[in-house]
């Protein structure tokens, strides 16, 4: 049995269950060990005069993370909802008494990425990368059960899909340059024609020299595309698949919320409340009231999203950004001369951008002169130009950073724990 099949009706039965010690502490007689398994935490009572003077001292004499076999009886905790077992029997599988992490020393955060290895299994780590895992599975669940099929695009790619120099660049074995990808866009676009709607979810590499608490130089990209959807279609199915990852989290991570001390209130608001879809010209003019010297001309940067995202209790979808700032695959909105087909979903708390999404352009010309006029080259553009050939239609298509949705729901204040193995700016280790 495991700790997360241990309900109301295990109570009185006896078990058997292997398992790593995350805290103990002893009172006289009794010793309290809080143990994990892997699915969640339950704390054992072992009393000396069930198991024996010499099976308390050895039992006692463990340290944190060793590994333990313990048979007892599940009883019901006096004052909690939880379960505990009352032992009646042990055996040490591992026993260890200096883990570096065991203390209770502050250790600062360098120390701890030095030891991610070890670091993960502490509880608040313990309790993100399950949020991860619900945020995966929900997606895929989301996607397959709306006619989505999953297209894989390859890590190395000869150019660019936006307009971004911060790539990594690999030398093939034939001898060309070809980089690490930013994202699957180009490749999965190709594919809308065979199967209507796709995605990716991916690993993808970005090389930013950036230090702040929201970038990673490597991270997971889920990427969508879809026919017969325009701006407007699009931001729909992105509201609903956001809600519906959130309700998940809500219903299957609530140990794991608890742990994290997260106000489960902030995330019900964004599964409950309507979205606001604001323009970027009314976005800009709000920003300018609360202080912010930015133009209308201009993107939303980082701190300008934080001050407009502590105003909002719901996500907000900030749409038409100017054409300058946004990537040339984007169309005019012709009710909206200058400006995009295109939102950010921004998210509340101060988080700022969780999905970037817009349109694509249909037309073949047009998009032809925006590759010119970007001053690329054609020759590399030409198969994303030739699926535009034969019986393109109006197509859209959204991508949201992995790492950045775990980040907003488990209520993180840096990125780098979003990740198992993070790889920012000053680590390629461990």
């Amino acid at each position: 049995m495991l700790i997360k099949h241990i309900t109301a009706n295990s109570v009185g039965q006896t078990i058997t269950l292997q398992w790593w010690i995350q805290n103990i502490r002893s009172s006289g007689k009794i010793a309290f060990i809080e143990l994990r398994d892997g699915t969640g935490y339950i704390q054992c009572v072992i009393e000396q005069k069930v198991i024996g003077d010499e099976h308390f001292g050895q039992v006692t004499a463990c340290g944190i993370e060793s590994a333990l076999e313990l048979t007892g009886t599940v009883s019901k905790h006096p004052k909690y909802e939880q379960y505990e077992l009352q032992v009646s029997g042990f055996a040490i599988l591992s026993q260890t008494n200096d883990y570096p992490l065991g203390t209770k020393d502050d250790h600062g955060v360098e120390f701890l990425f030095d030891h991610r290895h070890l670091y993960l299994r502490a509880k608040s780590q313990w309790a993100i990368q399950r949020i991860r895992d619900t945020i995966i599975h929900a997606t895929y669940d989301r996607m397959r059960d709306h006619d989505f099929i999953k297209i894989d695009s390859p890590i190395f790619t000869p150019t660019c899909a936006e307009d971004s120099t911060e790539l990594y660049s690999v030398e093939h074995t034939n001898g060309e340059t070809m980089f690490l990808s930013q994202t699957g866009q180009m490749y999965i676009e190709a594919a809308i024609a065979a199967h209507r709607n796709v995605y990716d979810f991916w690993p993808v590499f970005r090389a930013e020299k950036s230090k702040t608490r929201r970038h990673l130089n490597e991270l997971w990209m889920m990427d969508a595309e879809m026919a017969f959807t325009d701006f407007r279609g699009n931001m729909d199915i992105q509201e609903s698949l956001v809600k519906y990852i959130v309700s998940q989290v809500l219903a299957k991570n609530s140990t794991e919320l608890t742990i994290l001390e997260r106000d489960i209130s902030k995330l019900e608001a964004v599964r409950d409340l309507d979205w606001p879809r604001i323009t970027h010209e009314e976005i800009v003019r709000q920003l300018q009231g609360l202080g912010s010297d930015i133009q209308q001309w201009e993107d939303l940067g980082g701190d300008d999203e934080e001050i407009l995202m502590n105003q909002y209790q719901t996500p907000i979808f900030v749409t038409n950004f100017p054409l300058a700032v946004k990537a040339f695959y984007m169309p005019e909105d012709l009710d909206h001369p200058g400006t995009a087909r295109c939102s950010d979903l921004l998210a509340p708390e101060g988080y700022g951008e969780v999905i970037g999404w817009s349109e694509r352009i249909a037309d073949y010309e047009t998009l032809r002169q925006k590759i010119i006029d970007k001053g690329y080259d054609l020759a590399e553009y030409q198969r994303y130009l030739d699926i535009r050939k034969y019986g393109w239609v109006t197509t859209s298509g959204f991508g949201f950073g992995l790492e950045r949705l775990v980040r907003r729901i488990a209520g993180l204040h840096h990125i780098r724990e979003t990740i198992p193995f993070p790889r920012y700016h000053n680590r390629i280790t461990p």
